[in-house]
């Protein structure tokens, strides 16, 4: 990518970041909207997640990907600490393919 592009996507970048301090005095969002913004910054991550867990490229990830990926959110909601997390997720993932389930 040229350097000018760089440049003018930081600054692009920069004015967005700084705008939500400079209009948050002369610009008000309804309550309302501001509850769906959060909804919708939620679902978006979530399906984020889902598809990375999911998907490989342009095809399935494989059952062991999804029930380690299940595992660690299983185990996270319970508030388990972050390591803990991580190590069960990847164990469950590697002992399915051990066992020959893709």
């Amino acid at each position: 990518m040229p350097l000018v592009a760089i440049l003018i996507l930081a600054a692009g970048t920069y004015v967005y970041r700084l705008a939500g301090p400079v209009f948050q005095e002369r610009v008000q969002i309804p309550e309302r909207w501001q509850d769906l913004l959060s909804v919708a910054a939620v679902v978006l991550l979530l399906s984020l997640v889902a598809t990375g867990a999911v998907m490989e490229g342009q095809s399935f990830a494989g059952w062991s990907r999804v029930a380690g990926v299940l595992v660690g959110a299983v185990l996270a909601l319970r508030r388990a600490p972050f390591p803990l997390v991580v190590i069960a997720a990847v164990a469950t993932t590697a002992l399915l393919r051990l066992a020959g389930v893709e």
